[in-house]
C-alpha cells in the first residue's frame, strides 16, 4: 500500500485580498482525482494568512493536480493576490474522523 501524501502550507495575501484569495481557492475544489481533503482555514491571529490543508491518495497525484488546465487558471488568478508563502509541512496522513479508511 502506497502511503497517501499531505500538505499543511501557509499562504500570505496582499493586505486586504485574503477573502478574494479564499473565493478563489475554494473555486479549486471541484473533482480533482487521487484528492482526499483540501481545508482551506482563515489564521485566527495574522489578518492577511490562509492555512490550506491538503490529503492526497499519492504524492503523484497531488503533482499530477498542478498540472491540470482549471488548476493552472486558477493559480494564474490568485498569483497577484499572493504576498508570500510561509512555512509548509510534508506528511503522511495516516487516518483520522473525515479521512476515507484506505
Amino acid at each position: 500500500m502506497e502511503n497517501r501524501f499531505g500538505l499543511f502550507g501557509k499562504i500570505i495575501a496582499k493586505e486586504g485580498q485574503r477573502d478574494v484569495l479564499v473565493q478563489i481557492l475554494l473555486e479549486g475544489l471541484g473533482e480533482m482525482p487521487g484528492n482526499e481533503l483540501y481545508i482551506i482555514s482563515k489564521s485566527a491571529t495574522e489578518p492577511d494568512a490562509l492555512h490550506v490543508f491538503e490529503v492526497w491518495k499519492t504524492e503523484a497525484d497531488h503533482a499530477a493536480s498542478l498540472k491540470l488546465e482549471r488548476v493552472q487558471a486558477l493559480i494564474a488568478r490568485a498569483k497577484p493576490l499572493i504576498a508570500g508563502f510561509g512555512d509548509s509541512v510534508r506528511m503522511m496522513p495516516t487516518g483520522g474522523k473525515g479521512l476515507p479508511a484506505t
